[in-house]
């Protein structure tokens, strides 16, 4: 009898279609939009401690594992943010680090639906979530700039919390500015500047394969890194157009 065809596994097919990449320009379509979309990132969150410009190839990669250009979902949803049970685009546009995340000119376009339905929006979500994932957050006290110290009497029945509420400041600033008051009494005097918690950025973690698979790889497939190192191997052999300016 002849030898049999050993069986390709998942991932080797999965390779054969990126192997179809070759000479096919349908899977550099996107690299423009990834290109500009990188770039309004960068120049975004370059004045963030530690940050470091990401590279454009590593979000075509995550591309072509996503979708690729065989996918029907290749020019509509190319990062495959928003689509059915996927957290991203939720914990994106929450209020929980999203909005220090996105570059200010897309924080109001960036809609469920419009990240569903267009390309160059999904694009962005995508990179936007990756980063997301990758930032060090801690909300600080932030006292307002040119902000004078005050005065406020304390009432019966006034905490910390009331008084920073009413006076627009916070408990954190009221304690610096009164070191001995540990304990409210009426008609005690405290010091207050106006001021305010504010989420920030201070500090990021390293972006490698590895960990790209890791933090967006919500559908959790054990060959994701394989892929992308595939992925990035292919893009970088067959190098990369210009774009027009």
């Amino acid at each position: 009898m002849g030898a049999q065809m050993a069986t390709k596994s998942g991932f080797e097919k999965w390779q054969d279609g990126i192997n179809t990449a070759r000479g096919n320009k349908k899977w550099d379509m996107w690299d423009c939009e990834i290109r500009q979309a990188v770039n309004e990132y960068n120049r975004h969150l370059a004045g963030t401690a530690g940050y470091r410009p990401l590279n454009w190839l590593y979000i075509k990669a995550m591309i072509w594992v996503e979708t690729g250009a065989t996918s029907s979902e290749w020019e509509r949803k190319p990062m495959q943010i928003g689509v059915v049970g996927d957290p991203g685009l939720d914990e994106l546009l929450s209020g929980h680090g999203g909005e220090l995340i996105l570059p200010p000119g897309w924080r109001s376009k960036l809609s469920f639906s419009a990240v569903r339905s267009l390309p160059a929006y999904n694009i962005r979500a995508g990179i936007g979530y990756l980063l997301l994932r990758s930032a060090n957050f801690q909300n600080k006290n932030i006292v307002e700039l040119n902000s004078e110290i005050e005065r406020v009497t304390v009432k019966n029945g006034d905490s910390f919390d009331k008084i920073a509420r009413n006076h627009n400041t916070t408990i954190e600033t009221l304690k610096q500015l009164n070191p001995h008051a540990n304990i409210l009494h009426a008609g005690e005097v405290l010091k207050y500047q106006r001021s305010r918690i504010k989420r920030v950025i201070v500090g990021w973690k390293g972006l490698t394969i590895e960990n790209i698979a890791e933090r967006y790889n919500t559908n959790r497939d054990s060959r994701y890194a394989n892929k992308l190192t595939y992925a990035l191997s292919a893009i970088q052999q067959r190098g990369t157009s210009a774009c027009a300016k």
